[in-house]
């Protein structure tokens, strides 16, 4: 009998030994690689294309900022693929990188790469863009993203364009590409504005794919559909453009008889608002290597970092792009 309590209290000890050890590693799942304080990095930013101005100029702002900041830069372009962005950021996992900078091209296809890299104790920060916050989330799976409030970018668009035209539009909306965090809530920041206003009403919604001519092409094919259009809503500056293209093509007066309204704030879109072609457009900073920099040197040196860093945007129009437009990209 005493064989048998011994049997059962040394097999009772190994069970609860086995869950503590079991939680001991569940909690040290969650938690975040950590970050050695040094003088030099080895970084990686796994852009997700060169196509447009806004993506260009956020390239420099990292390429300049990483000699001021102590990295070795080994930065990617997925030239508009996320499965090749993917392939990016695990090449940078095998590379060894301290850190990685990530703007995913679209929320779900990035989030297993994520997830790998801080299993192979990289910590990853999200850069303008974010990933599923269903699955993965800020200060557990990725350190912070850092970005603008994209939803409130849209909102400002509607309240501009509704003052505008007086609450009275037909609108046709280029999205950016499906599946992206900024297409989501651009649009749903947008789209909930009007929805509020009886005369506002959402002709036809497609996407350009932040893309110039992607945009044009769509707007081509949309105004034949749409020819009492009056308004236009761009996820992006290059859309814009390339909607304004087709409405000239078509001899329409962009900025007359359709008012437009975007967001990024590119030196094209504020030269487009100053000809009177353009009506609005809503800052989204590219300039995030300064920020990024910033955020990495305060992880490593054991702050806790927020969730969401914050960018604040300004708003341009023809009150101010004539002032502005020597700082834009």
């Amino acid at each position: 009998m005493t064989n048998m309590k011994t049997v059962k209290l040394m097999l009772a000890a190994s069970a609860a030994l086995i869950i503590s050890a079991g939680a001991v590693s569940l909690a040290h799942a969650q938690d975040l690689p950590p970050l050695a304080k040094k003088d030099h990095y080895k970084v990686g930013f796994a852009q997700s294309e060169s196509n447009n101005p806004w993506r260009i100029a956020e390239t420099k702002s990292f390429q300049d900022t990483a000699p001021k900041c102590g990295w070795d830069l080994v930065a990617t372009d997925a030239a508009s693929s996320a499965a090749k962005q993917v392939a990016d950021v695990d090449s940078m996992i095998a590379q060894g990188v301290d850190a990685i900078f990530l703007p995913p091209r679209e929320e779900k296809p990035l989030l297993p790469a994520v997830l790998r890299a801080k299993k192979a104790g990289i910590p990853v920060f999200l850069v303008d863009r974010s990933v599923d916050a269903n699955v993965a989330k800020a200060g557990r799976d990725y350190v912070t993203f850092l970005g603008s409030d994209f939803i409130d970018q849209g909102h400002r668009a509607a309240d501009w364009l509704i003052k505008a035209t007086g609450g009275k539009a037909k609108i046709i909306e280029l999205e950016g590409t499906t599946g992206s965090s900024p297409a989501n809530d651009r649009k749903k920041g947008f789209d909930d504005a009007v929805a509020k206003e009886s005369g506002m009403t959402i002709l036809a919604s497609q996407s350009g794919d932040f893309a110039r001519d992607k945009g044009r092409q769509v707007m081509e094919t949309l105004l034949q559909a749409h020819p009492d259009v009056t308004a236009v809503y761009a996820h992006n500056d290059e859309m814009a453009i390339g909607a304004i293209q087709a409405l000239e093509a078509a001899g329409r007066k962009p900025g007359k008889d359709v008012i437009i309204a975007s967001i990024d704030g590119t030196r094209d879109a504020m030269q487009a608002i100053i000809d009177g072609k353009l009506g609005v457009t809503v800052e989204s900073s590219p300039f995030f290597g300064p920020l990024s920099c910033e955020t990495m040197k305060r992880y490593a040196a054991g702050e806790k970092i927020e969730p969401w860093v914050k960018v604040s945007d300004r708003i341009f129009t023809i009150d101010n792009a004539a002032a502005s437009i020597a700082g834009a990209y």
